[in-house]
């Protein structure tokens, strides 16, 4: 009996339903394709619900989701509500209620894609960054004294646990050695002035390095790493770090692999619940024009199948966005393909029914 995966499905605001359609029909041509079944509950969670009800997550919001496989996210931010809510009450919320972890952001540039860079290709810009996603500043612990006056102090703590960290590090070790490329892990830090948070990131990284002798490994600050994934983004193969830290370098990671349009992540708990997006935003500008790039959204439903267990349906979508990358868009931005973001979907479920 065909195995079926039950997937939640959040559309959210602005281009994300449009760009969750086309992944959706790119998941149900690969499941086809590949023997197995996908069933969708679609929740209604973003601006609009948020602006309706007054709810951010409905209750028995929870209990729903933990029934699924994985999360499906198109988009959270509306432009009439105020940023942070939405953000913090679903983003933030899921990830920290389910555990997720892990921020997974494959940098890869696909041929026919512009990169700001010069003189880089396809073959010099292909690496992942594994970023811790529950502790760190984005914990939320901290506090404000004497608001709104001119001795106001306000205080925002990082909150690094030996159990946090280590399981982040061992994670990118694993997937370092799985990925089987260079082998080599870099830890991006700054030890020589968060000199107790990234102590601890040292002295485990270094511990847990010991039981993977086959995996390279090195160090170096965070604003070295920003200079050299412009400079040589060929000398890393899988970069771990903490979650302000992962939320800075993959946007920077984004850009050189062609931009927000076409970069997709996951929010992964490894032992329970994940969640994948594509990481441009809701871009409300664009919304039910047809011209928003569903690329990234395709991606991240590559990145869930792998992480389903569905390599060979994963790498039919990769190869498929390739040959479409390559072959038929004229650019990545929106209403600069040559093509509407239906017809983007369909070319890449064509590529899937043909490979």
């Amino acid at each position: 009996m065909a195995k079926t995966y039950q997937i939640a499905v959040v559309p959210g605001d602005g281009t994300g339903p449009e760009v969750v359609a086309e992944g959706i029909k790119v998941l149900d041509a690969v499941s086809q394709r590949c023997g197995f079944a996908l069933d969708y509950t679609h929740y209604p969670f973003g601006g609009e619900h948020y602006q309706k009800t007054g709810e951010i997550l409905p209750a028995g919001s929870y209990a729903a989701l933990a029934a699924a496989d994985a999360v499906y996210l198109g988009a959270i931010g509306h432009p009439d509500v105020k940023p942070g809510i939405l953000e913090k009450g679903i983003l933030l919320d899921l990830r920290f209620h389910f555990d997720q972890y892990i921020n997974l952001r494959p940098v890869k540039l696909y041929e026919g894609v512009d990169t700001p860079l010069k003189d880089k290709g396809p073959a010099d810009i292909d690496f992942v960054v594994v970023r811790e996603n529950t502790e760190g500043l984005y914990a939320g612990a901290g506090g404000c004294l004497k608001r709104g006056t001119p001795d106001e102090v306000a205080v925002q703590e990082s909150i690094n646990t030996r159990k946090g960290v280590e399981r982040c590090i061992r994670f990118a070790f694993d997937y370092c050695r799985q990925r089987d490329r260079a082998k080599r892990l870099t830890l991006c830090g700054k030890t020589n002035v968060l000199t107790y948070a990234f102590n601890l990131w040292e002295r485990t990284f270094q511990e847990v390095a010991a039981e993977y002798p086959d995996i390279e490994t090195d160090y170096a600050h965070v604003d070295a790493i920003c200079m050299w994934m412009v400079k040589n983004p060929e000398w890393f193969d899988v970069i771990v770090t903490d979650n302000m830290f992962g939320d800075i370098i993959t946007d920077l990671g984004a850009m050189i692999q062609g931009g927000m349009g076409i970069a997709a992540g996951g929010n992964i708990n490894p032992e329970g619940l994940s969640m994948f997006e594509p990481i441009g935003g809701s871009a409300p500008k664009y919304t039910g024009q047809g011209i928003i790039n569903p690329i990234a959204a395709i991606s991240a439903a590559q990145l869930m199948l792998e992480t389903l267990g569905e390599p060979a349906a994963a790498g039919f979508v990769e190869n498929a966005v390739m040959q479409v990358l390559r072959d038929d868009l004229k650019g990545i931005a929106a209403g600069k393909m040559g093509y509407s973001t239906s017809e983007v979907g369909d070319l890449v479920v064509a590529k899937v029914n043909a490979a």
